[in-house]
């Protein structure tokens, strides 16, 4: 697979995780979710979920299995979202590598086009998502009010590489 195909999302919405519908999701076809966890579920360097993001990892939970997959290494961070979430997580993942993901998919046992991959990174969470075969989709960053961030140089620099490296980033 090129680059420019490994940098498309297969959706790419304009909104935070929190307004992301889960019946979409599910009518394409969705069956499990593994979501980034910095940027996307929690604001930078925080560890308290907004309520916005509680509310909908509790609905979604209801409905979908939910594995928290994150690069950053604080296991007793994203431990403890994970614990008040009940949810299962893994730290140092290593994104874009495939490996920690890997070991998510065996435990789902399911097949890849049936587990969206959720994050705010191009680089590190869609490729990763996509090198695999998973539904991936692009958020936008969180904020500390769990609203989408205003500075989000980052995203913003990555979507200008990816377009400017050829890929079509229609959602």
């Amino acid at each position: 697979m090129r680059l420019r195909q490994l940098l498309r999302p297969d959706w790419l919405i304009e909104r935070t995780l929190a307004e992301l519908p889960l019946t979409e999701l599910q009518g394409r076809g969705i069956r499990a979710l593994v979501l980034d966890v910095d940027r996307t579920l929690l604001p930078r360097r925080q560890a308290t979920l907004p309520d916005s993001m509680r509310i909908w990892i509790e609905q979604a939970r209801g409905q979908l299995p939910i594995h928290l997959l994150s690069n950053n290494p604080s296991r007793q961070r994203i431990g403890t979202v994970a614990a008040a979430l009940n949810v299962p997580f893994t730290t140092s993942a290593g994104k874009p590598r495939r490996s920690a993901l890997r070991k998510v998919l065996e435990t789902l046992q399911l097949p890849p086009a049936q587990v969206a991959l959720i994050g705010d990174r191009l680089f590190t969470d869609v490729i990763a998502g996509n090198r695999l075969g998973l539904f991936t989709v692009l958020v936008k960053p969180i904020d500390p009010d769990g609203r989408p961030c205003r500075r989000d140089r980052l995203q913003r620099l990555e979507l200008r590489l990816a377009h400017w490296m050829g890929t079509s980033l229609g959602g």
